[in-house]
């Protein structure tokens, strides 16, 4: 498996435009920097970084974001090795926050903004849960999903579901309108989850992210993501069998998240490179991070797992979220560029 190179450049849907010195938008170009001085501060810097990081961080990172820079749209690759996809979840993740509950309108609005910023994945919303979010889903799939711009961008549209066949086909419903359909479904892989919540064996459960995955596939979705639930907190070779299985079955993208928000950067980044590292078939798919706030570290946390081969982030506006909230799009992505001082464009 290929190793992550040294020096990764890390393209970030359109979001120059939040540059003051950056061209008008969306024709915006910027360069994004990591130095591992400033991220860790030391005489040596190379030896204060977690291990993990050390050996991808010898020098700085770079990158331009531009449309014209994006790559082809393909599920379950990405023809930039450096290019990092913004998933976007402030329509599901995002409204689980307490007072943030949206009507269909509100969400469409909010989409349209998104589809501006230029975000990869809309994550509209969890169809199942209610007709009012199946609608909102759908609508948004059916207009965002299908305004394409001149630049031949337009949106992802995906919708959430729990591994089971009601809630996948409901899902499917929502969003096949869009011309980037996406289902993304998911279920409990840690040992607290697995035994108290789903009351199942780890047998059963790879059973049945196997076949929901196969599912998903089999009403036409060639766009499917799969989340073990807990990731962070279950067992790892657990997990590199689980991942394998549902890659066989055709996920194209692998969201690994810190669902409680318990994991200390380099943890999951050792977590991201562990499974790139132990995952048949990992090479075939994007790894994902979804990483909760609950301790105050979900925007390091999408970074260290960014910098160890993760492809996509998972983020919302503002950060807002279930319980205390997730990794917010605006300070990933502009962390990449906190050292940027405009004349580096180009």
């Amino acid at each position: 498996m290929a190793a992550v190179s040294p020096s990764p450049r890390f393209s970030v849907s359109q979001l120059s435009a939040a540059n003051p010195k950056a061209k008008p938008f969306p024709q915006s170009f910027i360069h994004f920097r990591f130095s591992p001085s400033r991220h860790f501060p030391s005489s040596a810097a190379s030896t204060a970084a977690p291990s993990f990081l050390r050996k991808n961080f010898k020098t700085s990172i770079s990158c331009s974001a531009t449309p014209s820079r994006r790559p082809e749209y393909i599920p379950n690759r990405i023809s930039d090795p450096h290019y990092v996809r913004v998933f976007d979840t402030t329509l599901r993740d995002g409204e689980q926050s307490p007072g943030a509950t949206m009507t269909s309108k509100q969400k469409l609005d909010i989409a349209r903004q998104l589809a501006k910023l230029g975000v990869d994945v809309i994550e509209a919303g969890f169809p199942a849960a209610s007709k009012d979010d199946f609608e909102a889903v759908k609508a948004i799939a059916e207009e965002i999903g299908n305004a394409v711009d001149e630049d031949g961008y337009v949106p992802v549209i995906c919708g959430l579901s729990r591994c089971n066949e009601k809630d996948i086909r409901t899902a499917w419903d929502a969003v096949k309108y869009a011309k980037r359909p996406r289902i993304h479904t998911f279920i409990a892989t840690s040992p607290i989850h697995m035994e108290y919540k789903l009351r199942k064996s780890k047998e059963e459960v790879v059973e049945i992210a196997r076949s929901m995955v196969t599912f998903a596939r089999s009403l036409g979705c060639e766009d499917v993501e799969f989340s073990p639930e807990d990731a962070g907190r279950s067992d790892r070779e657990f997990l590199y069998q689980i991942l394998e299985e549902v890659i066989k079955a055709g996920a194209t993208t692998l969201n690994i998240p810190d669902t409680v928000g318990i994991n200390l950067p380099s943890e999951f980044g050792q977590l991201i490179a562990d499974i790139k590292a132990n995952t048949p078939g990992i090479e075939n798919v994007i790894i994902s991070t979804h990483c909760q706030n609950d301790l105050g570290l979900s925007t390091a946390n999408t970074l260290a797992g960014a910098f160890s081969g993760a492809r996509q982030v998972e983020v919302t506006i503002n950060g807002i979220g279930e319980r205390a909230g997730n990794a917010s799009l605006e300070e990933v992505c502009f962390e990449f560029c906190a050292e940027c001082d405009g004349t580096e464009q180009r």
